[in-house]
């Protein structure tokens, strides 16, 4: 039986080889009527937001958030409606925040939709910015405002997400680059807010790009520019000095569930501890909470842990989650990073002062507290530490070190600090066991790496489960990382550095700047509103009289 070859369909076939019916131009029609359905720009914005959780922990693709937030740009623009850009930038900002603690459902539920509803509203007035200086045929001059505003735009909302009662700095975009050496050499100049500003400077400008061919010439030189200027920071940034070394080990446990589990953890530490012994160490860390009782009142378990201290010949810093008094009138739960020698504790104790909201406290919980009734957020609120506390480790020649516990390790002015007041090692100490099997234990591990670049200072991130870390003080990776499957202790020779970084000596110069810029641009927006001249108004019909118009003047 013979093969019938069927004819094409009447009509040319374009030159380009695509399907008839189905050239470039009515493919852009098709996903413009997509648009113009409310319902399919919603999910479009939904998804466009959700994409940049890519470039983060555990996927890690770095160079992605470069791009990331080009079709966001370009849907927002696209918007016929101031109203309708400013729903695009909230519903892609409810993507985003979900997208970025997608590890939080199991704890929050569907409260997590409420708070990404609450905090995606920081995106609207960022989408009316969008729409006002990418809309429009695009001129050179509003090209270059566009690649330094639209970034500042999104700076504003990362500081005000960054206060601890909204969850705390979580998800900076810039903490997106914890891996690459440019960035890091970056926040040694601004912190991650200027690296935050370098990202979104080049997504703006990529998407400028591809709006029009008269923009492109202006959209290319500023990437020019960013380049140029990320080259100049990394040949005339100051950078710390080394200046030897010091040996800190980093004992994890690994998870320990079920009934007893916190004396077992305890008897697990103990034991990797004891391995440390005869390995020459300064110091050794265990994870946040891996105490559970007050050691000033427990002598049982404070000589337990003093012993340790002896056999391995260094002090041993714990983290007590117990119910303490700070030595005054306050008592209460605390997370207490507690430094212990071989004759007990040595009295340095830091409380932790900023506490995961529903986590460890619960907001307003007078009106919130229903939150504990469709979650795991907290029965009662834990107490808050006063001040930051740098220890001295007396069987380590003088060494300095500044705890910080848990997500204290996201916010920079926190390292900052305790640099300034002289730590020679920043500390966190962390438990995310309650997300072993999500982004989230990397996603926290990887903030080590620009706490260290910007503060000049090597940082452990030392946890019960994983994923523990160690930086360099410009932000390098230290030895190998401890896995969330791991249960074990790990010796790492952690470089010690002097000078001071351009963050550590000017602080979040990189906000102010940007804010300013915003200030500015407000102004003369406002000037411009009120010299614009009021409308004409149509001159009044002419009164007809006796059937004929009235001439003026008669």
């Amino acid at each position: 039986m013979g093969m019938r070859i069927g004819r094409a369909p009447a009509g040319r076939i374009p030159a380009d080889g695509s399907p008839v019916g189905r050239t470039p131009d009515s493919r852009r029609e098709q996903v413009a009527a997509l648009l113009r359905s409310p319902w399919w720009r919603g999910a479009a914005a939904l998804l466009a937001g959700a994409l940049p959780a890519l470039a983060f922990p555990a996927p890690s693709l770095w160079w992605f958030a470069y791009v990331a937030l080009v079709p966001w740009l370009l849907l927002i623009r696209a918007a016929p409606t101031a109203r309708r850009a400013a729903l695009d930038g909230w519903l892609g900002g409810i993507g985003f925040v979900i997208a970025v603690h997608h590890w939080l459902v199991p704890s929050l539920h569907v409260f997590i939709v409420v708070l990404a509803a609450l905090l995606g509203l920081l995106w609207a007035p960022w989408g009316l910015l969008v729409a006002r200086l990418l809309g429009g045929p695009p001129s050179g001059r509003r090209c270059a405002l566009a690649v330094a505003a639209v970034p500042a735009g999104w700076l504003m909302i990362e500081l005000v997400r960054s206060w601890e009662g909204l969850g705390g700095p979580w998800g900076l975009l810039g903490a997106s680059q914890w891996e690459f050496a440019p960035a890091l050499r970056v926040a040694s100049v601004g912190g991650v807010w200027l690296v935050s500003l370098l990202v979104l400077a080049v997504n703006t400008a990529v998407a400028l790009l591809l709006v029009t061919p008269r923009a492109r010439t202006a959209a290319a030189a500023s990437l020019v520019a960013c380049a140029l200027a990320v080259g100049a920071v990394w040949a005339w940034a100051p950078q710390p000095e080394r200046t030897g070394q010091v040996r800190i080990a980093v004992v994890q446990p690994g998870v320990v569930d079920g009934t007893g589990s916190v004396e077992r953890r305890l008897a697990r530490s103990a034991e990797l501890t004891r391995g440390l012994a005869g390995q020459d160490v300064d110091l050794v860390v265990w994870g946040e909470s891996s105490v559970g009782v007050d050691l000033t009142h427990s002598p049982a378990s404070a000589a337990r842990i003093a012993e340790l201290s002896r056999e391995v010949g260094a002090e041993v810093l714990v983290n007590a989650d117990a119910r303490q008094t700070d030595g005054s009138e306050r008592t209460g739960i605390f997370k207490s990073a507690v430094l212990v020698g071989p004759d007990g504790p040595t009295g340095a104790r830091y409380d932790k002062m900023r506490l995961v909201p529903f986590g460890e406290y619960v907001p307003l919980r007078s009106l919130l507290g229903w939150a504990t009734s469709v979650g795991k957020a907290a029965g009662e609120d834990r107490l808050r530490g006063t001040r930051p506390v740098v220890m001295d480790v007396p069987g380590a020649e003088g060494l300095r070190i500044g705890p910080l516990v848990c997500f204290e390790s996201a916010f920079p002015d926190m390292s900052r600090r305790l640099t300034r007041d002289g730590a020679q090692v920043l500390i966190a100490q962390s438990s995310t066991s309650t997300f072993q099997h999500s982004w989230a234990p990397a996603q926290h591990a990887s903030l080590g790496a620009l706490r260290a670049a910007e503060s000049g200072r090597p940082m452990v991130h030392a946890t019960l489960t994983g994923v523990s870390a160690v930086y360099g003080p410009q932000g390098e990776r230290v030895g190998s990382p401890l896995g969330t499957d791991a249960s074990t202790a790990a010796v790492f020779d952690v470089p010690l550095a002097t000078g001071t970084t351009l963050y550590v000596r000017f602080g979040d110069w990189a906000v102010y700047a940007a804010l300013a810029l915003l200030a500015a641009l407000l102004a003369a927006e406002g000037t411009r509103l009120l010299r614009r001249p009021a409308p004409e108004r149509p001159a009044p019909p002419a009164r007809t009289v006796h059937g004929s118009p009235e001439r003026p003047g008669h």
